[in-house]
C-alpha cells in the first residue's frame, strides 16, 4: 500500500488538465505506471488512486454479495463515475468535466495526498473545510487514534 503525503496548490488549464506536482509524482509506486483511477469522494471532492491501488480496492468491492441491495447501491454509487487518467508526456492529467462539476472546481484546487489516495478539492471548499476545525480536536484525536492492543485509548493506558 502507497503512503502518500502532502497538500498541494494546482491550477487547472482550460481543458481540464491538471499539472501532477513533482513532489507528489516522486511518491506514486512504480506499478501505477503512471496510470490512476479518480472517482467521486465524501464530503464533494474527487479522489484519485494509483491504478494499482485502485485494483486492490476493486478485488474488495467484487467480494460484496451483490444479490444485497444496501452492497449493490454502495458499489453502483462508489464506481460512480469512475474514470482511468494517465499522465501525459508532460505530466498532466485530464480531469472529467462531469467530476468537476460534481466537486465544484473551476480554476483553483488542491490535491491533498494520504495513505493510498489523494484527494482532490475545490480550494475554497477545502480551506473552509479546515478552518471548521471540531471545537475540542483533543477529545477528537483521542476517540479516532485507538491502541491496536486490545482496541484500549491512549487515556486507558496512561
Amino acid at each position: 500500500m502507497s503512503n502518500l503525503m502532502g497538500e498541494y496548490e494546482c491550477k487547472i488549464d482550460a481543458k481540464g488538465r491538471v499539472m501532477m506536482p513533482v513532489g507528489l509524482k516522486k511518491q506514486i509506486p512504480a506499478e501505477a505506471h503512471n496510470t490512476f483511477v479518480v472517482n467521486r469522494g465524501f464530503e464533494q471532492c474527487l479522489v484519485i488512486y494509483p491504478k494499482n491501488e485502485w485494483d486492490t480496492i476493486s478485488e474488495d468491492l467484487n467480494k460484496l454479495n451483490l444479490f444485497s441491495k444496501k452492497n449493490r447501491d454502495f458499489f453502483r454509487y462508489f464506481m460512480r463515475g469512475a474514470t482511468q487518467l494517465e499522465l501525459d508526456s508532460n505530466g498532466r492529467f485530464l480531469l472529467p468535466k462531469n467530476l468537476l462539476t460534481y466537486a465544484g472546481i473551476a480554476q483553483e484546487l488542491v490535491l491533498f495526498a494520504f495513505s493510498n489516495r489523494i484527494e482532490v478539492w475545490n480550494k475554497a471548499t477545502y480551506e473552509t473545510l479546515l478552518t471548521d476545525e471540531p471545537q475540542d480536536f483533543a477529545n477528537l484525536a483521542e476517540e479516532v487514534m485507538v491502541q491496536k492492543n486490545d482496541g484500549a485509548k491512549q487515556s486507558d493506558i496512561s
